[in-house]
């Protein structure tokens, strides 16, 4: 339902900010995760999601249009993901706008769509107890 929601239309390049209301998270989402599989699992799934974003969010910077846009587009699909798992809307948001525009950006929308997506994750990190 995210992907017809937030997609921008095909071989749009819209990197514009998303909308100041928009929430940084689902309410809740953690909390279903927990009861699926327990408050200490979902802590160290996390755990590994801080780890693994900071890591995925650095490699976007290091990699280049030209020689990787299938990976650029994998690696977003794979955050998307993610954070969607822990409700983490406007990251989840901007993910999916890379993978879907990964084939066709340049390296200025890039910039500007990974600092955005840079922002929801520190914003996204910060409402949340570190474990």
């Amino acid at each position: 339902m995210l992907d017809a929601v937030f997609a921008p239309a095909p071989g749009a390049h819209d990197t514009t900010p998303l909308r100041e209301l928009e929430s940084l998270r689902e309410p809740g989402a953690f909390d279903a995760l927990v009861r699926e599989i327990g408050e200490g699992g979902a802590r160290e799934v996390r755990a590994v999601f801080w780890s693994d974003t900071t890591a995925r969010l650095l490699l976007f910077r290091k990699l280049t249009l030209d020689q990787h846009r299938a990976r650029i587009a994998r690696e977003a699909h794979s955050l998307k993901s993610t954070a969607r798992t822990f409700g983490y809307v406007r990251l989840a948001t901007l993910a999916l706008r890379l993978e879907s525009t990964a084939g066709t950006l340049e390296g200025a929308e890039l910039g500007d769509l990974l600092q955005q997506m840079e922002a929801a994750f520190a914003g996204a990190k910060a409402q949340e107890p570190q474990d």
